[in-house]
């Protein structure tokens, strides 16, 4: 008899998660969501990336130390995004322009994320990752939303969108996530 085979699942039950991610509703029903599955190697870079921001952006960010060693806890870690293409044209104000045109004639800016963007595609992103975190729970797989090691994965080129969260997840006896201490 097999004993404790529950881990060799977790990378199947991350792909499930990431398709709630891909089929969450999308504005207008534009798909702009980017999603990617982490192997060993890429979890490993991800939290040297996050340590390195973690000492550049100084006192501030040494949250990113606690987080990294999430990421080398988990059992897989996943990261979802939005590539900005056209806004939604709705003339919604809610980028900070006014229209819609205005936004895109902006000069696109680089930081952590790639901006300005449609505020429609962030929502639609906060809705995918709202998918995927549900269907993880259903799943009984422990997870935690992270913008430290999207940005870091972001960061890497490991994933190709102007805003991405990461998402460890764990399949143990103690959920890791859950009562982190802050730095």
């Amino acid at each position: 008899m097999e004993q404790n085979p529950e881990k060799k699942e977790v990378a199947e039950m991350a792909r499930i998660v990431l398709a709630a991610a891909r089929t969450a509703p999308k504005g207008k029903g534009i798909d702009d969501i980017v999603t990617a599955l982490a192997d060993r190697k890429d979890m490993e870079d991800i939290a040297t990336e996050m340590e390195k921001i973690a000492d550049e952006k100084g006192d501030g960010f040494q949250f990113l130390k606690r987080d990294a060693a999430n990421v080398r806890q988990a059992d897989a870690f996943i990261a979802i995004g939005v590539k900005h293409s056209e806004p939604l044209k709705l003339n919604c104000a809610a980028c900070g322009f006014a229209t819609c045109a205005d936004m895109k004639s902006q000069k696109r800016t680089e930081g952590d994320y790639a901006g300005p963007n449609c505020a429609f595609k962030n929502i639609d992103l906060g809705i995918a990752i709202g998918s995927a975190v549900a269907k993880a729970k259903d799943l009984c797989i422990d997870n935690r939303i992270m913008y430290s090691a999207g940005s870091a994965a972001r960061s890497l080129g490991l994933i190709e969108a102007d805003v991405v969260l990461g998402i460890p997840l764990s399949v143990s006896g103690k959920n890791p996530f859950f009562d982190r201490k802050w730095p």
